[in-house]
């Protein structure tokens, strides 16, 4: 059945883009404006929530919705709706944040053309059907981030970041075309359903397909940061704008997750160990983004390296819900999905208040260090909370959201009965109180009693970005006392995921 609304959904961010960048330019060439894009971007992502809101409710009555044109399908099931979801409320958020953040920046336009862009591709990737056109958007995000990545192109820090990033992700992009065609070759299609009743039906030992599902592991593994294919990530998401700095980290990465998730459902037949494999991943992620944040000086630096962790804790969750057939596993991981991307979003946007105040609105792109930091509660009360409030969050801590998803996804592991997945779920606890090694600092530097020289000599934060920090933050408060509240995005997700792996 053909359903035209999610052909709204994806591609009225998408139309905007080039509307708001020529807009701006026009506006700002001719009669001096340079406000007109953000607010045309900010109308263009606000009008994107009524598809959104059509097609839950399409969703609900119906079940899962197919576009068909030609030989393109797009699906929309719950684990669209949830990426969706998740990026459109960072994007809106985003866009409304920038609007002091990037008020007359060179490329200003650009900016918010590219973030209406990136947004529509990302929805468009979690509704697609067959592994090509997932190829597809997946490079059409790599290209579109990487233009927000390197926004500071006169910056050498910057434009290195952007060309790490640019080459690590185009090695990614080539091996799952190469997966890609390799499933062409032995299933001769590459519909996602009907390679997968391929698999089931004639092909579930072939050693091609086995190398295929290496190859997606490895290629969609360069951009959900799955270590150690995530050297790009540090330096990414520190020399970013500090709104994509969230959009990077709060839903590009798990983008890519969903990615590969609608990669390996379809070869889920092949091998029984994609769920081990997620699992093990899962553990090495832990510990190696906790261990390298804890020696980073530079506040977007230690928080990059933490969303390794917290793509640790996903892919613990969603390997468990794999290996054992659990439900609570795979709400488990989509909801720490949902609770990673508020969290996440709310530091990188409260340091970016910091970082603006402190250094940017004076012409300076120095980064935020922790030192800087030192007694910013006594001159950006409001920013110092919700900060702290992310940060806690972050490290687990009840009653918040984040102690609510970690719990979830460990009482899943526990839940299996098995032995190893007990010792599995007791280092991954152990590991959420370990970060707080790196979360407890920053939390006690901004309540120093003696203020750094630059928060002495900061400026005020603007009022629009104060906006999103506060919905943010009642987010992160709210959803940890009532995480019912999600259970409409969560609970069709993890259904959806254990249908695909024949769960």
């Amino acid at each position: 059945m053909t359903q035209s609304i999610i052909i709204w959904l994806i591609w009225l961010p998408l139309a905007a883009s080039p509307l708001i960048y020529l807009v701006g330019r026009i506006s700002r060439r001719q009669w001096g404006y340079t406000s007109t894009a953000r607010w045309v971007a900010l109308a263009a992502l606000a009008a994107s929530w009524v598809p959104f809101v059509h097609a839950y409710r399409q969703f609900s009555a119906e079940g899962v919705l197919t576009y068909v044109y030609g030989s393109v399908a797009l699906r929309l099931d719950g684990l669209s709706l949830l990426l969706a979801g998740v990026v459109l409320l960072l994007a809106t958020l985003v866009t409304l944040y920038s609007n002091p953040y990037m008020a007359g920046e060179i490329g200003e336009s650009k900016y918010y053309a590219m973030l209406a862009a990136i947004s529509g591709v990302m929805i468009g990737l979690g509704c697609a059907a067959d592994l090509f056109n997932l190829w597809l958007w997946f490079e059409a995000m790599a290209v579109t981030s990487y233009l927000l990545v390197a926004f500071y192109r006169d910056e050498s820090a910057a434009l290195e970041a952007g060309v790490k990033y640019l080459v690590q992700s185009a090695v990614g992009s080539v091996f799952v075309l190469m997966g890609v065609a390799l499933v062409l070759a032995q299933t001769g299609t590459l519909d996602l359903a009907a390679v997968g009743t391929a698999v089931s039906t004639q092909f579930a030992d072939s050693p091609l397909l086995l190398t295929a599902g290496a190859l997606f592991v490895i290629g969609f593994g360069v951009k959900i940061a799955i270590v150690p294919m995530h050297t790009w990530l540090p330096d990414a998401h520190s020399q970013a704008p500090s709104g994509i700095s969230a959009m990077l980290s709060g839903v590009v990465i798990e983008a890519g997750l969903v990615a590969l998730l609608r990669s390996l459902s379809a070869l889920a037949g092949v091998a029984a160990a994609w769920g081990e494999l997620l699992i093990g991943f899962g553990v090495l992620n832990m510990v190696a983004g906790n261990l390298l944040a804890l020696r980073q000086t530079q506040v977007k630096r230690l928080l990059a390296f933490s969303s390794l962790a917290h793509v640790g804790y996903m892919l613990l969750g969603l390997g468990v819900a794999i290996y054992a057939g659990n439900v609570a596993g795979a709400e488990g991981g989509f909801f720490h999905l949902i609770s990673h991307g508020l969290m996440k979003g709310l530091a990188f946007l409260s340091a970016g208040a910091l970082l603006y105040v402190l250094h940017t609105a004076r012409g300076d792109h120095s980064p935020l260090t922790v030192s800087d930091l030192a007694g910013a509660a006594q001159r950006y009360p409001l920013v110092a909370l919700v900060f702290s409030l992310a940060l806690l969050g972050l490290g687990g801590l009840p009653p918040l959201v984040g102690f609510m998803s970690k719990w979830q996804i460990m009482a899943a592991g526990f839940a299996t009965q098995n032995t190893v997945l007990y010792a599995i779920v007791a280092f991954a606890a152990l590991n959420s109180v370990l970060s707080l090694a790196y979360y407890a600092p920053l939390v006690n530097m901004v309540y120093r009693r003696q203020p750094s020289t630059a928060v002495l000599a900061g400026q005020p934060v603007p009022f629009m970005m104060q906006i999103p920090l506060l919905l943010l933050a009642v987010g992160v408060v709210a959803i940890g006392f009532w995480p019912n509240l999600v259970n409409w995005l969560v609970q069709p997700a993890g259904a959806a995921l254990l249908a695909a792996f024949g769960g």
